[in-house]
């Protein structure tokens, strides 16, 4: 796994994606490897950038993984964060103005929790400041203190916006699960960070330690968000799309990915907070997720996408980020259940991973091949959505996993 994340992953992204004549990152790499140099740059894809290669660095100490961090680091703070309203945008032109200007706040926790990597890898106060400015964004504008929840979008100026789907594939709704993991995800990051400082400056002060109690008050509650709404008592998947007073919405559906991708971020999050009741109230779910995220697996180890059960119709592309997520999720069972079967599904998936879906020849992975095991050919190398994470991060975690037990 190391060779793979840095002969394969993380060469790529600094061999192919570095934008020299305009700053940051390129925004496109199709998935015939042509470059789209005026692409525009999304937040997402800058603050996975920035996560992936700070998370490379703190782990194996690579000069070069800190350089590109801190370039992306640099960018995002430069041309993404809104300085006269607050947030970050949601994408920038070639040229690095702001180009989509609307607060998703799945763009924001992404923002955090580049950030707080950052600053957890190299002590960086001013990583560290922001992370917990978009934090104060996330909690003033997204907050719903009437049901609980967050808001999935506003507009540039925090005002309501008709249209709050992540993306056209998603269901307008102004709650999901899909931006409740990824603010789960930061948080939980932000708060290990903040936890650390104090011991890699001598900058620590009330300004910082201030955030203590309230972050882990919103820790705490995402965490019973998951447990108590988002997760479907009777079949242990999780819904996706809610209404504000968390009526479910848009149907039965199923998503693998996310189910098995939310069984360790939810652990994490429990494990992070440190709290002995809260986590017993977590492992038992955590398990029955990861169980229910079987339904989607085949027997060759890879995972189907999702399912809407209403209507029948199943999404059975192997994606690159269900099967990275798959293994992290399936190991975490293994290492902390001790679940031997747990250990042989994320091993099966590897082996996926190996011989379908990593381009030897030209680095990084394919975004998914059929259920026929053909390969897409339309969908991008590396782009909006295809970012150095899911797959870094699998990387990442087992190497940390295996070589401390931490």
């Amino acid at each position: 796994m190391q060779d793979v994340l840095e002969k394969n992953i993380l060469h790529f992204w600094m061999t192919q994606m570095v934008d020299e004549e305009h700053g940051g990152f390129y925004g496109r790499i199709d998935n015939s490897g042509i470059l789209h140099p005026k692409a525009e740059k999304g937040a997402i894809l800058n603050a996975r950038i920035l996560w992936s290669f700070s998370a490379a660095y703190r782990l194996l100490e690579v000069e070069e993984y800190l350089a590109i961090a801190t370039r992306a680091k640099d960018y995002l703070i430069a041309h993404f964060i809104d300085k006269e309203y607050g947030g970050a945008y949601w994408s920038v032109d070639y040229l690095g103005n702001p180009l989509d200007t609307k607060k998703q706040f799945y763009a924001i926790g992404f923002a955090i929790y580049g950030l707080s990597e950052y600053a957890r890898a190299t002590g960086d106060r001013e990583a560290l400041d922001y992370a917990l400015q978009l934090y104060d964004c996330i909690e003033a504008h997204a907050f719903d203190r009437e049901h609980n929840g967050y808001i999935e979008a506003c507009t540039r100026a925090w005002g309501k916006i008709e249209d709050m789907r992540l993306s056209e594939y998603d269901a307008n709704y102004p709650k999901s699960q899909n931006t409740h993991l990824h603010i789960i995800e930061p948080y939980t990051n932000l708060l290990r960070a903040l936890r650390a400082f104090p011991a890699n400056t001598s900058a620590a002060d009330t300004s910082l330690t201030s955030y203590l109690s309230p972050l882990t008050s919103s820790l705490r509650n995402l965490i019973d968000i998951f447990t108590d709404r988002i997760l479907n008592p009777e079949t242990h998947h999780l819904d996706l799309f809610f209404e504000m007073d968390w009526t479910r919405g848009a149907g039965h559906l199923e998503s693998y990915g996310h189910d098995i991708e939310c069984s360790w971020l939810l652990h994490e999050a429990a494990l992070v907070l440190g709290d002995r009741k809260v986590l017993a109230k977590v492992e038992p779910i955590v398990r029955e997720v990861a169980k229910a995220s079987g339904k989607g697996l085949r027997p060759d180890g890879s995972m189907i996408h999702e399912a809407n059960l209403d209507t029948g119709h199943v999404d059975d592309d192997l994606h690159w980020w269900v099967q990275a997520e798959n293994v992290v999720g399936w190991y975490n069972i293994y290492q902390h259940f001790g679940d031997e079967e747990a250990l042989e599904r994320a091993g099966r998936c590897w082996e996926y991973i190996k011989t379908q879906l990593i381009d030897w020849h030209h680095g990084e992975w394919f975004w998914s091949r059929h259920a026929d095991g053909t390969l897409n050919t339309v969908d991008d190398k590396a782009g909006f959505w295809k970012c150095p994470y899911h797959n870094s991060r699998m990387c990442l975690e087992l190497i940390e996993r295996t070589s401390t037990g931490g």
